[in-house]
């Protein structure tokens, strides 16, 4: 290995690389393009003597030494954005890009709108929100602090409750108006639904219609909570939505409230190595705030 011919700048595209697993991904977060960024892989692998990764149709997959070095260059990054924050001074000039991953639903229909107040609150911070439908693997640093319906496990990462929400059914006035309102949970029996295609959930958290209703027959299918929801707003079916989604001021209105609700609790999910940073201790402290004040966890929930 020739450590002279090391630089910064090859370690740098290595670890987007290894944490987008796909070249054109990490050339899109760095603003490079794909051949500079193939071109620094190259240059690392001739430097250390060794495949980092090896390559197929579906990306960059690293190798055990890719694997090893990344831990090496995580705990480098990690100390050079402490020194920046040291550097940074106040509480006030909290600074940096944090990424936040969560649910489509929540991401879009509450968290989108709630962080215009931490952009009052902190002008040079800049927050990434990835929806997505599967798992995110903060331990992988696919993201900083991640947001979900379940508890995330893996090696160096802390999870804990902060909030939680309930889920109710929702039907428009145009399909109650030709369906009948339900008085009972039986009258369920006699209507059809709006929910996900089967198949294709990646998260059984998601599965709540079946929790809150037995056997229902589903009309309409939907990878997309937004799009089942406007789905039923159009009458095609009643649908199971969480309150945070707000569902009224899309023309819905909910049914048997007291009857049907299916609870599930809010985790925050963050890297040990990464929640004393400043910029993600902002944006973690916040959203702890904003689910306390809107949506607390139930007695018995301890939250942080």
């Amino acid at each position: 290995m020739n450590l002279n011919r090391l630089n910064w700048n090859d370690l740098r595209i290595f670890l987007a690389v290894g944490q987008a697993s796909t070249l054109s991904a990490a050339a899109r977060r760095l603003g490079v393009n794909e051949s500079t960024a193939s071109r620094h892989i190259s240059h690392l692998e001739q430097a250390i003597g060794e495949l980092v990764f090896t390559r197929d149709h579906q990306g960059f997959h690293l190798t055990p030494r890719g694997r090893e070095l990344l831990e090496h260059v995580q705990a480098m990054e990690k100390g050079a954005l402490g020194f920046a924050e040291a550097l940074s001074g106040t509480q006030q000039d909290v600074a940096g890009r944090v990424r936040v991953a969560t649910m489509e639903g929540i991401a879009t229909l509450y968290l989108s709108g709630a962080f215009a107040e931490l952009r009052r609150r902190h002008p040079a911070l800049e927050v990434e929100l990835l929806t997505s439908a599967e798992l995110v693997h903060v331990n992988r640093r696919q993201a900083d602090v991640f947001l979900s319906f379940f508890p995330s496990e893996g090696r160096g990462l802390e999870a804990a409750p902060v909030g939680e929400f309930q889920l109710h059914l929702y039907g428009s006035e145009a399909y109650l108006a030709t369906h009948g309102r339900p008085a009972s949970r039986a009258d369920l029996s006699r209507h059809v639904f709006v929910s996900y295609v089967d198949d294709l959930v990646q998260l059984d958290t998601v599965r709540w219609l079946s929790e809150g209703v037995e056997d229902p027959k589903v009309v309409f299918h939907s990878t997309s909570m937004l799009a089942q929801m406007f789905a039923a707003a159009a009458g095609t079916g009643l649908v199971m939505l969480p309150t945070f989604a707000r569902a009224e001021r899309f023309g819905l209105t909910p049914i048997l409230a007291q009857e049907v609700r299916v609870p599930r609790i809010i985790w925050l999910t963050v890297h040990r190595d990464q929640q004393y940073s400043r910029r993600v201790k902002a944006v973690t402290g916040f959203l702890r705030e904003i689910l306390r004040r809107d949506y607390p966890c139930a007695p018995g929930i301890k939250p942080t």
